[in-house]
């Protein structure tokens, strides 16, 4: 009977127990929000989201499909160019866009102070979308060439949504894809200013190579449009300022037994520096080198493949070659580039079929992603500063 009667007791317990429960947070028993402040609490409730959750964008930025909206105007869009029909060695680079911004879902816009440069890109007055990815055809490389190149310019041209003097335009971050689509991007940008701009590239690859230099008795025109010959063709084109432009962490085998390669990238007026010369220089003596060739006012294309970093930290990409910088030594060196006058970027080469199980390959090109942002933020408030201190003087002088 006592055993009974401890059998009610304990199913007593556990029955208050799962009533408790269900009267606890049970949405059924509380009200849905109503009346002029319901959307208000719908967006407090649910606006939230954890690196791990949501529809993957760069950063969890807002996805427009800019191409088909111009309704949305943007001071900065991250713009994804899927495309790896054009190279020499591993393809895979098409699915870079998709990874890196599945690395980047740790820069929750609430939580992306960057403390180097003293703000939040993502929480500033200048706008920032994620605009998707770019149609590419993969079987055609001369209509994804003018696919790319139309796009581009499209998004380019617009106006963007802080538009000042020193604002005409909107930037584009590139997530590639392989290297051939710096073609396009300078072929919209030669539209969009008027003139060629300066290149800054970080590669382990000179990527100015003739397209002579890949043996073949089967040439066709569109066999030139490749991921190492692209600025060749650029700078044939008169889209690259001649004397103004750098290669930086260079460590590439070269054409036949002599050096014409480098006299063919002398001719495209690059000025090359090596992976080895962070020993001697360091990453001061680098960003001072680049510096002193660009400029602090030209307009630069940046170009990085992620290739620069050495294999063994990036293992995921289409061309390795040992020797390379560390994620560390190449972050730094962006970081302080920060003041040039930088009008467009592209991040490519990251093939994550080839990445370790960390994504440490895609991790470090989101980081790279977010540095660029920082730096075209940091660029932008510092004008919007300066210009209201400019307005402020008149009116004082007034």
């Amino acid at each position: 009977m006592h055993g009974f009667r401890l059998n009610l007791c304990i199913l007593a317990a556990l029955v208050l127990r799962y009533n408790a429960g269900l009267s606890h947070g049970d949405p059924e028993l509380n009200p849905l929000p109503s009346g002029p402040g319901a959307e208000d609490e719908l967006h407090r409730k649910w606006d939230h989201e954890w690196a791990f959750s949501g529809v993957s964008t760069f950063a969890h930025l807002k996805h427009v499909k800019c191409l088909s909206n111009r309704d949305v105007p943007f001071d900065i869009g991250v713009i994804g160019a899927p495309f790896d029909t054009a190279v020499t060695y591993r393809p895979g680079a098409r699915f870079g866009p998709r990874a890196i911004r599945a690395a980047s879902a740790r820069q929750l816009p609430p939580r992306a102070f960057n403390h180097r440069r003293g703000l939040n890109p993502y929480l500033s007055p200048f706008t920032i979308l994620d605009c998707g990815d770019i149609p590419i055809s993969p079987f055609d490389n001369a209509l994804a060439l003018r696919q790319m190149s139309e796009a581009f310019l499209e998004l380019g041209s617009r106006t963007p949504s802080l538009a000042k003097d020193d604002n005409p335009k909107p930037k584009l971050l590139t997530l590639g894809g392989d290297h051939s689509v710096a073609l396009p991007a300078l072929r919209a940008l030669n539209k969009i200013y008027g003139g060629p701009v300066a290149v800054l590239h970080f590669d382990a690859h000179l990527d100015t190579w003739n397209p002579a230099k890949y043996p073949s008795e089967w040439e066709s025109q569109q066999s030139q449009f490749n991921h190492g010959s692209m600025f060749w063709i650029a700078s044939n084109e008169g889209l690259i300022l001649n004397g103004s432009s750098a290669h930086a962490g260079l460590r590439t085998r070269l054409s036949g037994q002599d050096w014409g390669d480098y006299v063919d990238d002398e001719r495209q007026g690059f000025l090359r520096i090596s992976s080895d010369d962070i020993d001697d220089m360091g990453t001061k003596g680098i960003i001072d080198a680049i510096v002193e060739r660009i400029g602090l006012e030209t307009q630069t294309y940046l170009s990085i493949d992620i290739d620069v970093i050495d294999p063994g930290l990036c293992p995921g990409t289409g061309t390795p070659e040992p020797g390379g910088w560390t994620s560390r030594e190449l972050i730094r060196i962006i970081r302080g580039l920060e003041d040039l006058n930088v009008v467009g970027a592209d991040i490519v080469e990251v093939a994550p079929a080839y990445d370790g199980t960390g994504e440490q390959t895609a991790l470090t090109a989101a980081q790279l992603g977010f540095e660029i942002l920082t730096s075209w933020v940091g660029r932008g408030m510092s004008r919007l500063e300066n210009t209201s201190a400019r307005k402020t003087t008149d009116k004082d002088e007034l």
